[in-house]
């Protein structure tokens, strides 16, 4: 399970440094600034964009602390399973 320290250690780095956050499903959300997320202590509230038609939306995704595998710089290169 994911602490609410360690995400926040990231999200309040001096200086920031984008990161990924991994869920246990998969997906995973890349942080690229410090106000594209807001962490409580059982969820992170992630904010992405989404692009249509030239019009970019907001996007809200509430994703549960103890469904997030893993959190990484996003320089760190990608686990493959494939052996």
């Amino acid at each position: 399970m994911m602490t609410f320290q360690r995400i926040a250690s990231y999200v309040s780095a001096e200086p920031f440094r984008p990161f990924r956050i991994r869920m246990a499903s998969g997906q995973a959300f890349e942080i690229r600034h410090p106000e594209m997320v807001s962490v409580g202590r059982t969820t992170v509230h992630i904010y992405t964009h989404m692009v249509e038609d030239s019009n970019s939306k907001q996007q809200e995704h509430e994703v549960s602390m103890l469904l997030i595998e893993s959190v990484e710089p996003l320089g760190a290169a990608v686990a493959r399973n494939d052996q």
